[in-house]
């Protein structure tokens, strides 16, 4: 495992919020006390939904009775108490995240994301927290259990997910049929397990608890790798927000490697089937 998604954002500044207070560290995000964090509460595990609170949850704002947890919500945590606020969950599809942090849904994306050139275009990105790739998984009773190679997967009915790099690879793949990607992972695994795909394209990281899970799945031993798909998790702000983008970079880099690999596991553990 390596270890190196109405008013508009608030503007950077180092003074003292509306009412008096201040951050810890000067430097605000949204009101300087209340960190709303753009997730899909969808995607174990790196978020999920749950219905009771615990040490490892933040409340869902747009969800009542809601919580999240997962592996950006414990980083999530980290970076709100660096700035000296209190973090919540801020439930959206993947796909209208950026736009959420522009439009002032959201002061910060926590989601799985990982920055592109598009992405990088239009909003602000820190350093890795925690590093992916992508494997591809089928049935182990599929035809295709056995390939290494792309070639033997032409024909192959191939599913990832919208609005992410699990459904842009699969363009790497000639002859396959590149299916219209699902919304969520779990939806993604849902159409391998009824038959309605092939293969799968997912987490490197999370497919052991996957198989572990679903023991009739195996990871394809692939020869060939995809190109550009590693996954680094970056934490995203609006544009502008230079000198909350430098703290929040200053608190990732106190999340030593140890540490990463222990909520990593702990999120495995805990993480929903």
């Amino acid at each position: 495992m390596m270890f190196l998604a109405g008013c508009g954002p608030a503007p950077q500044g180092s003074g003292d919020a509306a009412d008096g207070s201040a951050s810890a560290s000067g430097i605000l995000l949204g009101d300087g006390k209340t960190l709303r964090v753009g997730m899909e509460a969808a995607y174990a595990p790196y978020n999920w939904q749950v219905s009771e609170e615990s040490e490892f949850t933040i409340p869902i704002e747009n969800v009542p009775g809601a919580y999240a947890d997962g592996y950006d919500v414990q980083v999530a945590k980290i970076i709100a108490d660096g700035l000296g606020m209190e973090p919540v969950a801020v439930k959206l599809e993947f796909g209208s995240l950026i736009d959420a942090l522009n439009n002032g849904q959201v002061d910060i994306v926590c989601a799985g994301m990982s920055v592109t050139p598009e992405r990088a275009a239009a909003a602000a990105f820190s350093d890795s927290y925690v590093d992916d790739d992508i494997v591809m998984i089928c049935r182990a009773d599929s035809a295709y259990a056995g390939a290494t190679t792309f070639d033997e997967l032409a024909d192959a009915s191939i599913l990832g997910q919208a609005a992410t790099m699990y459904d842009d690879v699969i363009a790497q793949i000639e002859g396959a049929n590149h299916m219209t990607p699902a919304e969520t992972q779990p939806m993604v695994v849902e159409n391998l397990r009824n038959g309605t795909c092939d293969i799968i394209t997912y987490s490197m990281l999370s497919a052991p608890k996957l198989l572990e899970v679903y023991p009739d799945l195996v990871v394809l031993d692939m020869e060939d790798a995809f190109e550009g798909s590693l996954m680094p998790d970056n934490a995203g702000v609006a544009k502008g927000n230079d000198a909350a983008l430098d703290k929040v970079n200053e608190i990732i880099a106190s999340i030593d490697d140890e540490e990463r690999q222990d909520m990593w596991s702990a999120c495995m553990d805990r993480q929903p089937a």
